[in-house]
């Protein structure tokens, strides 16, 4: 149900794999997967507070998961939480992410005053 509700996001069908990600988590609670692909998908649709809250309640499921945590710092850039925003980011890179997440995670820190309009970086 996940992948269902990741292609339909990837077809600018956001609504509808937010549904498919609700019916995903309600039917495997413990997979973390389809509650971060919901944040995704709400953080896409602008719904940054919906967003948020989702990864506080991910954090208890998956709490050495970079990802999280580097969603999270991109949620408090576009907030412009500058301290929030870097606070996570650090969170993440503390946790030994992958190298391809690290040179992201680096690259939103080092642009973390450059407005998200000319930010074009994921």
């Amino acid at each position: 149900m996940s992948y269902l509700g990741t292609a339909l996001h990837a077809l600018k069908r956001s609504e509808e794999a937010l549904e498919i990600m609700e019916q995903a988590i309600v039917a495997d609670r413990k997979n973390p997967l389809p509650m971060y692909q919901k944040a995704n998908i709400l953080v896409c649709l602008e719904r940054l507070d919906e967003a948020l809250e989702v990864l506080e309640e991910l954090k208890e499921y998956a709490p050495s998961e970079s990802s999280v945590y580097a969603l999270m710092g991109r949620i408090y850039k576009r907030r412009n939480m500058h301290d929030k925003a870097m606070l996570h980011f650090g969170l993440a890179l503390d946790m030994k992410p992958p190298a391809t997440d690290v040179a992201a995670i680096k690259a939103a820190m080092e642009k973390l005053h450059v407005p998200d309009e000319i930010d074009e970086s994921p």
